[in-house]
């Protein structure tokens, strides 16, 4: 088991829209946590992902139902001192995350994998792990969370 000072993997993971791929699956292995960003289409997906670590999710806009109802909107994950901000869609963000403490912004919703830093906090998006959209990647991602900093890679699927 790796050392706490060596750091620790986030799993991020988003538009399954119903579908969990097995490489969605193990390219997560191996994560402390999991956050799930929204349109997650069944909640079955969400029980695919709890034996891998325990689950953050919030509901997108196409999580309907009884058990998408029961899911918020917005949720924070406290990853040891990182404070991960989370929500579907970029467009709803009604607070500044940089005022709020918060190192890193998790959305989905784009389909569209990305990152970027504003006033010190780092946006990232990993992409849609359900069904192809267009000519978009089917990819997952991952923050390394460790005592240099907090870094993001994109793990493409297919």
């Amino acid at each position: 088991m790796p050392s706490r000072s060596s750091g620790f993997s986030v799993g991020l993971i988003s538009d399954t829209h119903g579908l969990l791929r097995p490489e969605a699956l193990e390219a997560l292995r191996g994560s402390r946590y999991i956050v799930h960003a929204g349109d997650i289409g069944d909640p079955a997906v969400l029980e695919g992902l709890s034996p891998i670590a325990p689950v953050t999710a919030v509901r997108g806009n196409n999580d309907i139902g009884p058990w998408a109802r029961k899911l918020p909107e917005t949720a924070v994950l406290q990853a040891a001192s990182t404070r991960i901000y989370v929500l579907h869609d970029l467009n709803s963000l009604d607070l500044d995350p940089a005022a709020g403490g918060f190192h890193v912004v998790v959305t989905g919703h784009s389909h569209q994998p990305g990152e970027m830093r504003r006033d010190g906090v780092l946006y990232v998006n990993p992409g849609s792990a359900g069904p192809r959209r267009f000519k978009l990647p089917v990819a997952v991602g991952r923050l390394r969370v460790s005592p240099p900093g907090i870094g993001f890679e994109i793990l493409k699927l297919k």
